[in-house]
């Protein structure tokens, strides 16, 4: 209903009426402007008198807050409905988890992540980067950011650190001012870790987990995992995301692509058994805007004589061991069903990334689900592609090789190569499984 936007955007606006014929109140900031409307100069020298008129406005827990869009890496983007409330559960969970201090300052890799700033009283310094391709970020911009300001904390996809770990690495170069580097949005792999615990003196490398629905979910640090839990990520037991917040309570249910109404105890999945990971708690958002059918699709509503109200269904398949860690291994719908059954791909594809020199890869299945052959997608470190048929035969072999002792990965079938993986638009890590099926699919007979 609201459009606040400088003159070019507003020129957009006119050239496109038909897109924004629901808008009824316009802002223009800046000048000059060349149609009906309100300017933002002369709304904020108004908003004395408005701070005065409605100083014993408070919001209500259940209040709206905003509208917040998920990145549309496994189907058209939703929005998320935040209340004040979920906003305060967030901060409190953040802080408690990290132990946020006011007057910290804050590299916002990520431009969302910037509007936390203000709520725990911090400064928020953007870097000079394309935020919509943080895969093409230049990595002495982001350095420089840091040695000018001062930063102790920072937020980014694993995108971003993939070109600033090893310009570091080359030139030398340390963060010694941060005190928590935070990736998230996708997958991190332990090598990713142990080259972005290298940039910090004194700090901590954190890897949150949870998504725009629901965050933080659960948390765990570059120490953990690249200590003892390693060896079992590189085994093939998927990424460890850590245990669950005190905030949030976690739950895994068995694997299924219709709704869930009612929650009941025989929904859940033993110890060790993989389901789909399921979240309860005050930071959890209740519902989708304008989309009645994903939120029957994602919510489960809880049973009368428990604690939780409703279940949000993550979408993500994963495991609890008997420690009470949370183990991720892949998004639900890209999950392979073989003729011998389920096979998940972080699993497998840490497996081989691990063991074969690769330096990305992805599992997809080719065939129509149920009956789906497991192919690895493999992307070379530069200069490694095999050239030609012969040559790409004898990579694959020594490839696959490096998987016979893993039960799972021993079913891949085969090995493509390429140059790159697609990944989605907001982070530039999550990578385009759909995508990637389509084209194997192409490529194998």
């Amino acid at each position: 209903r609201g459009f606040i936007g400088i003159p070019a955007a507003h020129a957009l606006r006119l050239t496109h009426a038909r897109a924004f014929r629901p808008v009824e109140v316009n802002v223009t900031v800046g000048a000059p402007k060349l149609w009906s409307g309100h300017s933002f100069e002369r709304l904020l020298r108004a908003v004395g008198g408005a701070q005065a008129r409605n100083a014993d406005r408070q919001a209500q827990p259940q209040d709206l807050a905003a509208i917040l869009f998920t990145s549309g890496a496994t189907g058209p983007p939703k929005g998320v409905r935040y209340s004040h409330g979920m906003f305060r559960a967030q901060l409190g969970a953040l802080q408690r988890l990290y132990g946020f201090r006011p007057g910290e300052i804050d590299l916002a890799c990520f431009p969302l992540f910037a509007l936390f700033a203000p709520a725990f009283g911090w400064t928020a310094v953007l870097p000079r980067m394309d935020f919509s391709r943080p895969a093409t970020c230049d990595p002495r911009a982001i350095v420089d950011a840091c040695h000018r300001f001062a930063p102790s904390n920072t937020f980014a996809s694993p995108a971003v650190w993939r070109r600033v770990a090893p310009y570091c690495r080359t030139q030398g170069e340390k963060l010694a001012s941060i005190q928590r580097l935070l990736i998230a949005g996708a997958p991190v792999e332990p090598r990713l870790l142990e080259a972005c615990q290298g940039l910090l003196d004194a700090g901590s490398v954190h890897t949150p987990y949870g998504s725009t629905e629901a965050l933080p979910v659960a948390s765990a640090s570059a120490r953990e995992l690249l200590g003892d839990l390693r060896g079992r990520t590189e085994a093939g037991e998927g990424i460890c995301v850590g245990r669950p917040g005190v905030d949030v309570t976690v739950k895994l249910v068995r694997i299924t692509d219709g709704a869930l109404r009612a929650w009941n105890d025989e929904l859940e999945v033993g110890t060790g058994q993989i389901g789909e990971i399921c979240v309860s708690g005050a930071l959890v958002t209740r519902e989708y805007a304008f989309d009645d059918a994903a939120t029957l699709q994602a919510k489960i509503q809880g049973a009368p004589s428990s604690r939780q109200s409703f279940w949000h269904r993550m979408g993500d398949l994963g495991r609890l061991d008997s420690a009470g860690l949370l183990w991720f291994l892949g998004r639900k719908s890209h999950r392979l069903e073989t003729a011998r059954g389920l096979l998940p791909p972080i699993g497998v594809e840490n497996v081989f990334r691990s063991r074969s020199g690769i330096e990305q890869c992805a599992l997809v299945g080719v065939g129509p689900r149920g009956r789906e052959r497991p192919y690895l997608i493999a992307v070379m470190p530069r200069g490694k592609k095999p050239r030609g048929a012969g040559a790409a035969r004898s990579s694959a072999q020594a490839i696959l090789a490096g998987g016979q002792a893993h039960p799972e990965a021993a079913r891949v079938e085969g090995v493509l190569f390429r140059d790159s993986l697609p990944v989605d638009v907001r982070h530039n890590a999550k990578i385009d499984r759909v995508a990637l099926k389509s084209w194997a699919e192409e490529q194998v007979p």
